[in-house]
């Protein structure tokens, strides 16, 4: 089968450094635009070359028509397509579904480094699904809606009570309505049965797990269970819910991997003829 094609934002760095590349990998029900709103101008003006790519069948890679067909291991092939095309030195960046797909491509590879935000945690989704049904039970209706483009009252407010912090205004919501995508079935079921999959051995690298401390989809306290499942170091970010990277705390997200990426991965500036 040939490769899908794979589309791909990039966002070279603002200046020469000696440092590794980063892979921005999405979660579910969302594309590459979400990392480019904040995430991947802040650390190119770091000096990082950025790079965010649409899993299949999300965003503009292909595979719409059969998006119910790939599972985690597909994604994890399109990260590995990705991968190719750059040089060996990458830190590995995932979201929620997204840390599963690194989780996955590690299992047979390695980085420089990874980050985890908002993981899956090693059980799976059983237990969150379980329990934000009975919190929201028309919670996966209203998703369907936005994806559809019907966007009400409820529909904002369940959203933010579900993946932001409770400061956030619904209508600031209406900002990243348009990122909202359907979600494979195949890679929703994998999830759900992460705790019956038996793990493949892993690489050991530098990992930082973070999480929000208002994330009502994966609670702060399941940050700690993948952080002790790959010898990482965890942190929780106060006033923060489920997405991370577009939420009102995003700049102190990004800052925090910042400060680690400065530690875990020796940056230092490249030397320059005078």
């Amino acid at each position: 089968m040939p490769p899908r094609k794979i589309h791909t934002l990039h966002r070279a760095a603002s200046k020469k450094m000696d440092v590794p590349e980063l892979v921005f990998v999405h979660g579910g029900y969302m594309d590459s635009r979400c990392w480019d709103i904040h995430f991947l101008p802040y650390f190119a003006a770091l000096g990082y070359n950025c790079h965010a790519f649409d899993l299949s069948g999300h965003g503009l890679s292909d595979g719409h028509d059969v998006l119910d067909d790939f599972g985690i291991d597909d994604f994890a092939a399109d990260l590995r397509q990705v991968l190719a095309g750059l040089p060996d030195n990458v830190v590995l960046i995932g979201h929620s579904m997204g840390c599963s797909v690194i989780e996955r491509h590690l299992e047979r590879a390695t980085a420089r480094a990874a980050i985890f935000m908002a993981p899956v945690p090693p059980t799976g989704t059983q237990g969150s699904i379980m329990r934000l049904a009975l919190k929201h039970p028309q919670l996966f209706g209203e998703i369907n809606a936005i994806c559809e483009g019907r966007i009400g009252p409820n529909s904002l407010e369940m959203l933010r009570d579900v993946y932001f912090s409770p400061a956030t205004e619904p209508a600031e919501l209406l900002e990243f309505s348009h990122l909202i995508q359907p979600e494979s079935e195949r890679a929703i079921s994998d999830m759900l049965m992460f705790g019956m999959r038996l793990h493949r051995s892993q690489s050991r690298l530098p990992v930082l797990v973070i999480g929000g401390q208002d994330d009502a989809v994966f609670p702060p306290s399941a940050i700690g269970y993948t952080a002790v499942r790959w010898h990482g170091r965890h942190k929780r970010i106060a006033h923060c819910g489920h997405m991370l990277m577009i939420e009102h705390q995003w700049r102190a997200v990004a800052e925090a991997l910042a400060h680690w990426l400065e530690t875990a991965c020796c940056r230092q500036p490249q030397a320059t003829n005078a």
